[in-house]
């Protein structure tokens, strides 16, 4: 499911129109260009958590703005090293992360949730269609129901926001604190 997300993904980045790429997002504290430029920075150091560095051995090397003044060109590049290192990975085993070491599976899970959440908030963001992948969202909502504590807790997600809707892509959304 990564490389399709990926992919989905990387269209709404070279469909940001070129006026956009200030403009904000759902994510509050972010604009167009810094959202993309979080995931290029989750991309970069994907091939290095998948090789079980850990956050001391990978240092900051992926601070600041790596978009390099063309965000699309960067993304591809940091899309492109990170679906290499999940590819050429056995898909078991363990990974280090900020919060300590998980399984790889609990990894691309997390991976998968943000970058379908992270395609909504960029497509809002950019005035791109709002479409998300059926089966990424009901894999990314039953996540997301199973670790919003967690998110929470971590501050990685913004409270969640109240909805009747039964439309599984508002759901997803309003739980990770997100107003459709």
């Amino acid at each position: 499911m990564i490389p399709a997300a990926v992919d989905r993904f990387g269209a709404r980045v070279h469909g940001v129109p070129a006026h956009r790429w200030n403009d904000p997002t759902p994510c509050t504290e972010w604009s167009v260009s810094d959202l993309v430029n979080h995931l290029i920075g989750e991309h970069l150091w994907a091939p290095h958590i998948l090789a079980r560095e850990t956050i001391a051995q990978v240092g900051d090397r992926f601070d600041g703005d790596l978009t390099d003044g063309d965000p699309a060109k960067a993304w591809d590049l940091a899309a492109a090293s990170s679906l290499a290192a999940f590819q050429a990975t056995d898909g078991s085993g363990t990974v280090h992360l900020s919060f300590g070491e998980v399984p790889l599976a609990e990894y691309a899970a997390q991976m998968l949730v943000d970058l379908t959440i992270h395609q909504w908030d960029l497509a809002r963001g950019s005035g791109q269609d709002e479409t998300l992948d059926p089966e990424a969202v009901a894999f990314s909502l039953a996540y997301a129901h199973a670790n919003i504590d967690t998110f929470a807790g971590m501050g990685i997600v913004a409270p969640p926001v109240p909805t009747t809707s039964k439309d599984p892509v508002v759901q997803l959304i309003s739980l990770t604190g997100r107003h459709f």
